[in-house]
């Protein structure tokens, strides 16, 4: 084995003769290369935290500094004093020491206006009126207007790296307890009948003038010695210390850009899509990935994009954990019941496309069968988390499990060659929901849950991935997703929806990268990849415990019910016309949709992103409002008129849209009660006005995966480009789980997602149900603007 080579690389024994050394110069001179590698990564790293320490002044400001106040120390006697104030603690007055007596107060001067600069950059930051003016045809005041300019000012003089802005951005606000109470009981007011409401404003009543007083005190607390009062606990108690099953429960997964096909030849895609990876993680490890900037001026914070590779969570007995490590030069290979390690340097540089295709495959071209229990072994990720935690300690401490199971943690992601392929036919839907369901569950044990992600290849080219959820939110993978599928298509040309279109050539420096005609990866190895390396396994007596996580796991895969909606009747064209939100549209539509398939009105979930402050992550936007509800029951009331239900939907869509504003300026609900749940926790005190908020279902969970988020984002030229999307399991037993995306200006794409134990959840109807609902409010345009042409006419 690799490993066995190495230790003995080294080593040497003392005979009656003298010394006896053994080395091999080979690996002597991997270690060398490991060594000025990881050393030019800290030089790097170190270089990178200055100019982000100093952003948004340049590091040549400081040369500029010194020039004027040399200019002063030799123009001014007046200036001379400042200058001989330093002289006295100098060892000398010599020429050279008055210039450095003048560097040492320029730098002193040079660091105030930095600080100055940044301080004032961070309280325009804080500014969140902007928000609300730019949105939704309000008119922008001279207010927004000269901070936008004071923005672009300050920001504009040095290009910003990944992590520029992080220490601009300014700390989440926790709002008053009293705001929070009034928006939770207008926001449950449609939820209840007149006496659970009168119940639950009287518990509110008691715990905002009780015990809210003292908890709020410790989180204010908390607010103000934390970077983000939410995010640790968050992570903490939401992912980490929950011990439900990861499939299905936790993990996301992302389909292809499925109207195109560049290559149905498994080991060309895959080692291009790996490739493209190890190509972002260079730009993320380099801090070159432009930070993402709302309307090209106000950060989001980007602390979530160091862990997208090299990371794992690992299992324990009452709380998982996040292990990120800073570097590796593996990722790990599924296929067909077995692991391999597959190296991706050689020669101090990263593996090329063509060179990874030969390694990809020589796995699929391996014939050898699976070690007793290895082909089910990450079941046990998939499972629950208290049961693999116990079953790591005993069997995976030590040995050849111990070796293998590293090399999946510390691995930059793992890898699965499917043995199926993954087909989209317009014809067939169910094509699309199959290839939905293998990415979200697979079997249950070919996918190695803990990775931050598991790339998923089908045998037929197309691509997907599952990722856990604790490491970061949806819209960092949906920004590497959108990385690599449009950059392809930007540098091949790929514009057009034809299957089997091959990608024309691209270069990356001296590299070609692309497709041959023949599907395979463009260019010749210069060097002979290092062969997959096969990962041992002594699993036999594990074998109860992998069988006990895969009866789990395999439960969980056959009860999922998922159906993938492709709506191309509108799209966002028509969701502009109509003068409201494409967001708050789509959501209006899920509420009628869902108010006729269970004949009443569900706590509804939808993630928002709160990435305008420091290590922000989600907020909950409630959508079923009063305003929601009276348009719906107006929809199904047939005395209602067309205006009056424009004017119902309208006002409807104008307050979730406020509510999705407060929520990103840190004026949400939920997150905040969350808080004062888990203060309350620890003080180990009882609230019956917290325990009935926390454990309230949510009965419809909704997301829009985000897209546009790289600057090379233009569906104008690559309409056919934008992935499917991608989707999640359902929050409650009872409930639905709804991913959408607006691919466009007329499709949008559903991921919608039950379980077939419910009697009352069927995923099929309710995709059923959401058509219908949108072509209703499509049809209420329609008669609305025919009635208005009549009148004006």
């Amino acid at each position: 084995m690799a490993e066995a080579h190495s230790a003995v690389a080294f080593s040497f024994s003392i005979t009656h003769e003298g010394w006896d050394v053994n080395f091999d110069r080979e690996v002597l001179h991997l270690v060398w290369a490991s060594g000025i590698r990881s050393w030019k990564k800290r030089l790097a790293r170190f270089k990178n935290n200055v100019r982000n320490g100093i952003f948004p002044a340049p590091l040549q400001s400081l040369w500029a500094m010194m020039g004027i106040v040399l200019a002063l120390r030799y123009a001014n006697n007046t200036f001379i004093r400042y200058t001989d104030i330093i002289l006295q603690y100098l060892p000398g007055t010599s020429y050279v020491w008055q210039i450095v007596s003048c560097f040492i107060l320029s730098l002193t001067l040079w660091l105030i206006l930095i600080y100055i600069v940044r301080y004032t950059f961070k309280l325009m930051l804080m500014y969140k009126g902007w928000m609300y003016e730019s949105r939704g045809g309000h008119k922008v005041s001279f207010q927004t207007k000269l901070w936008g300019l004071g923005i672009k000012l300050l920001s504009s003089k040095s290009k910003p790296l990944l992590y520029s802005y992080q220490g601009s951005l300014p700390k989440l606000p926790l709002p008053p307890v009293n705001e929070t109470m009034k928006r939770y009981l207008k926001s449950v007011h449609p939820l209840m009948n007149d006496s659970e409401y009168e119940s639950m404003v009287k518990l509110a009543n008691e715990f905002e003038k009780g015990i809210a007083v003292k908890l709020q005190r410790y989180l204010w607390l908390k607010s103000w010695w934390s970077s983000n009062y939410v995010s640790d606990w968050w992570e903490e108690y939401v992912y980490l210390r929950s011990r439900t099953p990861l499939i299905v429960n936790s993990n996301f997964y992302g389909t292809d850009a499925i109207m195109l096909h560049s290559t149905s030849i498994q080991a060309a895609r895959a080692a291009m899509i790996i490739w493209q990876c190890l190509q972002y993680r260079r730009l993320i490890e380099r801090q070159e990935l432009e930070p993402i900037r709302v309307q090209g001026l106000v950060p989001l914070c980007s602390w979530q994009y160091e862990r997208i590779f090299n990371t794992t969570r690992v299992p324990g007995a009452v709380s998982d954990k996040i292990v990120h490590y800073n570097d590796s030069r593996h990722i790990v290979v599924y296929h067909a019941g077995r692991y391999f390690k597959v190296m991706i340097y050689s020669q101090n540089r990263i593996l090329h496309p063509c060179e990874i295709e030969e390694q990809i495959q020589s796995i699929l071209d391996n014939t050898d069968k699976p070690y007793v229990g290895e082909e089910k072994v990450a079941a046990l990720t998939a499972a629950d988390r208290t049961h693999w935690a116990n079953t790591r300690t005993q069997y995976f401490f030590k040995g050849i499990n111990r070796q293998s199971l590293d090399a999946i943690e510390k691995a930059t992601f793992v890898v699965t060659l499917d043995e199926v392929p993954y087909e989209y036919d317009p014809e067939n839907p169910k094509k699309l929901d199959e290839f939905g369901r293998v990415l979200m569950t697979g079997k249950g044990y070919d996918r190695w849950f803990d990775k931050s992600f598991t790339l998923c290849i089908g045998s037929n080219g197309r691509v997907g991935f599952n990722a856990e959820h604790s490491w970061a939110d949806a819209a960092v993978m949906s920004h590497l997703w959108e990385f690599i599928i449009f950059d392809e298509a930007k540098k091949s040309g790929a514009d057009a929806p034809v299957m089997g279109h091959l990608w024309e050539h691209f270069l990356c420096g001296d590299l070609v990268v692309g497709y041959q005609e023949n599907g395979h990866t463009k260019g010749t190895p210069e060097l002979e990849p290092p062969k997959p390396i096969r990962l041992q396994w002594n699993l036999e007596p594990v074998l109860e415990a992998i069988e006990k996580s895969y009866q789990i796991a395999l439960a969980l895969v056959n009860d999922i019910d998922l159906r993938i909606l492709a709506f191309d009747d509108y799209g966002k064209g028509f969701m502009k016309t109509a003068k409201v939100s494409p967001d708050a549209f789509i959501q209006m539509a899920l509420q009628l949709a869902y108010y006729r398939d269970a004949g009443k009105f569900s706590l509804t979930y939808e993630a928002s992103m709160t990435r305008l402050y420091r290590e922000g992550r989600t907020e909950t936007v409630r959508p079923c409002t009063l305003e929601s509800s009276a348009w719906v029951k107006s929809m199904l009331d047939p005395n209602v008129d067309t205006n009056k239900r424009i004017a119902l939907l309208r006002d409807a869509c104008a307050t979730h849209q406020r509510g999705y504003q407060d929520a990103m300026c840190g004026k949400g609900i939920d997150r905040h009660l969350f808080c004062l749940y888990v203060v309350s926790k620890y003080l180990e005190v009882e609230s019956p006005f917290l325990n009935k908020v926390l454990s309230e279902p949510w009965r419809l969970s909704t997301s829009q995966t985000p897209h546009g988020q790289t600057t090379q984002f233009d569906l104008r030229k690559f309409p056919n480009c934008i992935s499917a999307g991608g989707g999640f399991g359902p929050v409650a037993n009872d409930g639905y789980g709804v991913s959408y995306i607006i691919a466009g200006e007329n499709l949008v794409f559903f991921h919608i997602s039950s379980k077939k134990s419910s009697p009352h959840t069927d995923s099929n109807r309710f995709a059923v149900r959401i058509r219908e609902a949108l072509n209703d409010m499509k049809s209420l345009y329609d008669d609305w603007d025919r009635s208005t042409k009549k009148l004006s006419s």
